[in-house]
């Protein structure tokens, strides 16, 4: 049996404007059907959008910091004992943190109707900025639930 493929992290390069692989990341999560220059212009205008509302912050520092600040610590998993499952609160690490910031932030986005997508994803990235939102709120109601359910922390092997 083959192994699983992993991506390598040197072979994303970061993004022409910022220079920023993290970006790079949100970019090629963003994109849909292989057009990478609709999702850099959509990218782009939400920074341009998001330096607007929050003037003396330079935009690449208030996405970064939103997307840091949406980050999750711990989740929970699905763990059988016995034939019961219990929801086991686990360390989320580095990558797996990025990766679920990044796509709770561009499910919140997505979710908002009736605006441009560089504009929903402005308003989101501002929000998460302040720690609002609905990517701060699925954060926390993650925490949340692996708070209700730390008694089960010792299924955790």
């Amino acid at each position: 049996m083959g192994n699983k493929f992993k991506s390598f992290e040197h072979f994303l390069k970061p993004d022409p404007r910022f220079k920023d692989k993290v970006a790079s990341k949100f970019i090629n999560c963003l994109m849909e059907g292989g057009k990478k220059s609709v999702a850099q212009k959509i990218f782009y205008g939400a920074l341009t959008e998001v330096s607007k509302k929050i003037p003396g912050v330079e935009a690449i520092e208030v996405f970064k910091t939103a997307v840091n600040n949406v980050k999750p610590i711990v989740e929970v998993r699905s763990r059988r004992v016995g034939g019961a499952t219990y929801q086991v609160p686990v360390q989320v690490d580095q990558k797996r943190q990025l990766s679920l910031a990044i796509r709770w932030i561009l499910n919140a986005a997505h979710g908002k109707k009736g605006r441009p997508m560089h504009e929903k994803l402005a308003l989101e990235l501002a929000s998460a900025y302040k720690k609002e939102g609905d990517a701060m709120k699925k954060r926390e109601d993650i925490h949340k639930m692996a708070e209700a359910n730390k008694a089960f922390a010792h299924f955790a092997w």
